[in-house]
């Protein structure tokens, strides 16, 4: 079972675990990337970062090694704080709000990069995930 039902995804972040959701594609065919949301415990709450990486390696897999899609900004490389909520459920609601993320698809850390491979393998589908659900819309400028 990959994806976490709600009472899992609280524990973990209560437990101080990240929990992250794969959100697709981004740019275009010729300057691709790839944007993944992550939620993870902080010293008193719950923060929410959203991360858009370069796209496009063949060779290389691990997600988390890609270089940030916008060059211009250094806080890429550990996401960009979207904020933060007091509990876990609020920290959710506002990864919901803010990239379009699904309740029903938070995976565990590092979980992600599976998805991420789904992804290359499908073919880098841009209409909707491999498993047919379609990609988030976006709720803000990102």
């Amino acid at each position: 079972m990959r994806y976490l039902v709600e009472a899992f995804v609280v524990g973990a972040l209560r437990r101080g675990r990240s929990v992250e959701q794969f959100l697709g594609p981004v740019g275009s065919p010729g300057r691709p990337g790839v944007r993944y949301v992550e939620v993870r415990a902080a010293s008193t709450s719950f923060e929410v970062y959203v991360h858009t990486v370069e796209d496009g390696h063949e060779t290389v897999l691990d997600l988390y090694e890609f270089p940030p899609f916008d060059q211009d900004t250094e806080e890429e490389e550990f996401g960009r704080l979207l904020g933060s909520a007091e509990a876990p459920q609020g920290a959710l609601v506002l990864a919901e709000e803010r990239t379009g993320a699904v309740r029903g698809r938070w995976v565990n850390q590092g979980v992600v990069q599976d998805e991420y491979h789904d992804f290359v393998r499908a073919g880098r589908p841009s209409g909707a995930s491999p498993d047919g659900h379609a990609w988030p819309a976006l709720h803000v400028d990102l």
